[in-house]
C-alpha cells in the first residue's frame, strides 16, 4: 500500500509530497454489525486543509476531509479514484477500506491559527461523507466544528448522513459567530433505486427527516438533488415525487446535479449497470461519450424541470457555492437598550 503517495493535493487527484508515512498507520477491524467487513486505517496526517485545483468545477477553494473511502458505498461516487493512489481498490476497497485521519481536529485548529491562513470558506463532505458510519465511532467532526467555531471561520457541510443531528448544538454555536452552510444530498426518493446505488446510506426519507429537524430548530437547510441518474431516476414523475418530498421537508432550496462519471467511478458504475440494467449500457456509452459529464442539453433539461417543480412547490434553487446561513437563536427581550451584535 503506497501510503507515501497520499499528499494534501492527492485528495483532488494529485500525488506530491507525502501526507504521512507508513509507520504512522494503525489498521483496525471491529466485529460489530455496523462495521463488519470494514477495515480502518488510522493515520496521523500532516495536513488537513486541502486546496481545490484551479481546474476544478467546485465553487469553493478549500476543503477538509477527515476520511478517505466511504462505507456509504454509492456506486457512482466520483471520489473512488483517490483510492488508487494508495494501491487500494476503487470498487469494494473504496467501500470497505477507510482511512481515518485521527488527528484532524487538532491539526485543523493548528492550521487555522497559522498566520498564513486568512479565514477562507472551508467545505466539508465534498469528497467523501464526513458523517459516514465511521464518524459514529471516531467522533472527529465535533472537534472540527469546535475549531472552526473558535476561529469564527466560515464553513459548509454536505452530507447523506443522519449523524449530523448529533452536532446540531455545535452548529448553532458556530452560526452565532460565522457563516455556516448545511446541505443534505437526496437525488431521488425511489426506494428500489436507493437500495441498489446507495446501499450504505440512510434512506432518502431519513435524510429528509434531517432537513425537517433542522427546519424545526430554526436552521435553514438546503438539498442538493444529486445525482439525478439518467434513465433510472429522471422520469418526470420521479423528479416530481422527489421535489415534492424535498419541499415537504422544509428545505430552503433544491439544487439538481446530474450524474457525472469520472475515471474510477465510471468503471465501477458501468460494471454495476451491466449487471443490473444491461439494456442501458449502450445508452450510457452514447450519453457520456464526450467525457465525465452528460451533455449540456441534458443537464439543462433536468435543471429546468427541477426548477419549475421547485417553484410550483414553493422552494427555489440555491446560488452555486452559496453557504446556507444558520441563524442564531432569537435573543430574549433585553430590559435595557443594548448595542446590536454583528454576526
Amino acid at each position: 500500500m503506497r501510503w507515501e503517495n497520499l499528499s494534501p493535493d492527492s485528495e483532488h487527484g494529485r500525488a506530491d509530497a507525502a501526507l504521512f508515512g507508513a509507520e504512522a498507520v494503525t489498521t483496525r477491524t471491529f466485529d460489530t454489525p455496523e462495521f463488519r467487513g470494514i477495515t480502518f486505517h488510522e493515520i496521523r496526517a500532516r495536513s488537513i486543509v486541502n486546496r481545490v485545483p484551479g481546474a476544478s468545477r467546485m465553487p469553493f477553494e478549500w476543503t477538509v476531509n477527515p476520511y478517505r473511502g466511504c462505507s456509504h458505498a454509492c456506486v457512482y461516487c466520483f471520489a473512488r479514484k483517490t483510492h488508487s493512489y494508495l494501491d487500494l481498490d476503487t470498487g469494494l476497497g473504496f467501500d470497505s477500506q477507510i482511512v481515518v485521519k485521527v488527528n484532524a481536529p487538532e491539526l485543523l485548529r493548528h492550521q487555522l491559527a497559522s498566520r498564513s491562513w486568512h479565514g477562507e470558506h472551508i467545505a466539508m463532505g465534498t469528497n467523501v461523507d464526513c458523517y459516514q458510519r465511521a464518524e459514529g465511532r471516531y467522533r472527529l467532526m465535533p472537534g472540527i466544528i469546535e475549531a472552526l467555531r473558535d476561529h469564527a471561520n466560515p464553513f459548509s457541510i454536505l452530507t447523506k448522513g443522519t449523524l449530523i443531528l448529533r452536532d446540531l448544538p455545535l452548529l448553532r454555536q458556530a452560526a452565532e459567530v460565522t457563516d455556516v452552510g448545511v446541505s443534505v444530498s437526496v437525488g431521488f426518493t425511489d426506494e428500489e433505486l436507493w437500495r441498489t446505488v446507495e446501499p450504505g446510506t440512510p434512506a432518502p426519507e431519513r435524510r429528509l427527516d434531517v432537513v425537517r429537524a433542522f427546519t424545526d430548530a430554526g436552521i435553514g437547510c438546503g438539498v442538493l438533488m444529486a445525482p439525478v441518474i439518467p434513465f433510472l431516476g429522471d422520469r418526470p414523475e420521479q423528479l416530481r415525487a422527489t421535489v415534492r418530498a424535498i419541499a415537504a421537508s422544509g428545505a430552503t432550496s433544491v439544487t439538481p446535479l446530474v450524474l457525472h462519471l469520472r475515471p474510477g467511478a465510471r468503471e465501477w458504475f458501468m460494471s454495476w449497470l451491466a449487471e443490473h440494467h444491461p439494456h442501458l449500457v449502450a445508452r450510457y456509452e452514447r450519453l457520456y461519450a464526450e467525457g465525465a459529464y452528460a451533455p449540456r442539453w441534458y443537464q439543462r433539461r433536468i435543471t429546468r424541470q427541477v426548477h419549475d417543480l421547485a417553484r410550483e412547490y414553493g422552494i427555489g434553487p440555491a446560488r452555486a457555492g452559496a453557504p446556507r446561513r444558520i441563524p442564531a437563536p432569537a435573543p430574549q427581550e433585553p430590559e435595557l437598550p443594548t448595542q446590536l451584535t454583528l454576526l
